[in-house]
């Protein structure tokens, strides 16, 4: 069956106490080091982080620009953002109670997997104002060589997840809803796969089902992946892509 806006909410309502700890790159440093930098706040700057969850990108702005605002459906996990944001809307990211042109830069950090698509992002640029820019970080696939193996992995985490996506597809997405420019990022993170898929939302026999699927992974993902396993331990290099579309 297709999966509804309540599917999202009831996965990420599960996963809202344990979701800070449940990947390293949530936490990353250097990570939200170049989110900042790419999406280079100034101190007069209207901030929307598009899917805020907990709040771990808006805690990276506050302070740095004049207003944060935060956006999502998951009531559970904005909750925890608050405290980060100078305002919180409980809003689909498909149809956005803002203005036209009311930010100059618009977030989102794994958001768009679980969003209607090009919906999401056409808001995002309504929303955003000429000479401002939208940052983009999801999880891709590294390429046509991984594609189905890692989807699947995704796929079992997330069952809710409505998109997969290849590094190119966010830069068309941008392009796409009238971005000038689009420039891109590759970042690697290094993920525990047993903790990355510990994420109180799905029950053991997925978690078993994501081990099989690395154990009997073919060689050019564990090659791309980078995929390890010593002691029971298995590691996956994460690929996310750092996507900036800016408006003339």
């Amino acid at each position: 069956m297709p999966i509804s806006q309540n599917d999202v909410i009831r996965h990420f309502s599960a996963r809202a106490a344990t979701y800070d700890a449940s990947s390293s790159w949530c936490t990353d440093d250097v990570l939200g080091s170049r989110i900042l930098a790419h999406a280079n706040p100034g101190p007069d700057d209207r901030v929307l982080d598009v899917a805020c969850g907990t709040g771990l990108v808006s805690r990276l702005f506050k302070g740095r620009v004049a207003r944060v605002i935060g956006a999502d459906i998951t009531a559970d996990m904005a909750a925890q953002a608050e405290p980060h944001l100078d305002e919180l809307v409980i809003t689909p990211a498909e149809s956005m109670p803002f203005p036209d042109d009311a930010f100059d830069i618009v977030v989102c950090r794994q958001g768009l997997q679980f969003m209607t698509l090009p919906d999401a992002a056409a808001e995002m640029a309504r929303v955003t104002k000429p000479g401002g820019r939208i940052v983009l970080v999801n999880l891709c696939a590294y390429g046509p060589e991984d594609r189905d193996e890692y989807f699947e992995i995704l796929r079992l985490r997330n069952p809710v997840r409505r998109h997969f996506f290849l590094p190119e597809d966010l830069e068309a997405l941008l392009t796409g809803v009238g971005c000038d420019s689009v420039v891109t990022e590759r970042y690697i993170s290094v993920e525990d796969v047993d903790v990355w898929s510990d994420n109180g939302a799905i029950d053991e026999d997925r978690r078993e089902a994501i081990r099989d699927v690395y154990r009997s992974a073919s060689e050019p993902f564990r090659k791309l992946h980078a995929v390890r396993e010593s002691d029971g331990m298995l590691t996956d290099n994460m690929l996310f892509v750092i996507t900036v579309g800016s408006f003339s």
